[in-house]
């Protein structure tokens, strides 16, 4: 377990390493005080979000009027899918909890639905999907008084949800495309995927869209962005200016204004202003250096 705290001891940041089985890629506990109100955006990523609120309910929306507004999501437990576009969530004046990365291709397995079902809105209850049981694991993470019981008692709620096993199985073709265009870290093509798996390019997209919510194309997209923020992360977190030129060629990505297209597509803002926004989070450890 790795903690993190910045300059204010108001903000405090708690990693985990998952002992899931590649079903949870990170784990990170949170809880911060005295804190200026605000709007934090949920960044779109390659996993799943599962966010278990251990102080108030995590409200927002698919717009900053939205999430402002009376018809702003409000919940205790929430379970996001594969997303093209930010979340927007009210930063409080104080808040704890714990997020969760989950592998897209887990969503059956620990939730009961494929990944493609969680994908409607960009913030969704987790307790509708879960069932009484999450929101009783939840109600046992509030009354604990440790990270370290806390990330327990998760790991063993969702262990269980596993050993279920009640979502029926990923199609071996889609786990392998998954698979493939990980290991090319996005940069992959959709051509060369297809004759890997031995489909046609509109099989293998019909297949791997019911499955995760998202085209292999927007799936790889997703990773390379990922790759990218991970990157620009560790250079901010290490007190150096991110080379976004160098991050770009690094990254599979055309040149440096196709990284600037993606991070507005998936934050509303450029890397610049994204970095500007997120800058004291990432010194205080809360992206922890991205997951890959």
């Amino acid at each position: 377990m790795e903690t993190a705290s910045g300059q204010n001891a108001s903000r405090e940041f708690v990693r985990a390493v998952p002992r899931l089985d590649g079903m949870v890629v990170s784990a990170v506990g949170y809880r911060t005080a005295a804190e200026r109100p605000g709007l934090h955006r949920g960044v779109p990523s390659p996993y799943l979000t599962l966010i278990f609120s251990l102080d108030g309910p995590v409200v927002g929306g698919a717009t900053p009027e939205q999430a402002g507004g009376a018809d702003a999501c409000r919940t205790d437990i929430v379970l996001g899918g594969l997303h093209q576009s930010p979340a927007y969530v009210v930063r409080p004046e104080h808040e704890a909890g714990i997020q969760l990365a989950v592998h897209p291709l887990a969503a059956r397995a620990l939730f009961g639905v494929p990944a493609a079902e969680l994908g409607g809105d960009l913030i969704t209850s987790g307790a509708e999907v879960m069932g009484r049981s999450a929101t009783e694991v939840r109600e046992r993470l509030c009354g604990q008084g440790g990270w370290e019981e806390r990330f327990a008692a998760l790991s063993g709620y969702l262990r269980r949800c596993a050993a279920s096993d009640d979502g029926g199985s990923v199609r071996p073709e889609v786990a392998e495309a998954w698979a493939w265009l990980a290991r090319h870290r996005g940069a992959g093509t959709i051509g060369g995927l297809s004759r890997h798996v031995a489909l046609s390019e509109r099989r293998l997209t019909a297949l791997f869209r019911a499955e995760t919510g998202v085209t292999p194309k927007q799936a790889a997209r997703l990773m390379r962005f990922q790759r990218a923020r991970t990157a620009i992360v560790r250079s901010v977190a290490a007190g150096a200016a991110p080379d976004l030129a160098g991050v770009a060629a690094d990254c599979g990505y055309y040149d440096h204004s196709h990284l600037v297209r993606d991070f507005r597509q998936y934050t509303g803002t450029s890397p610049t202003g994204w970095v500007a926004e997120e800058c004291r989070n990432i010194q205080a450890g809360s992206h922890g250096g991205g997951e890959e």
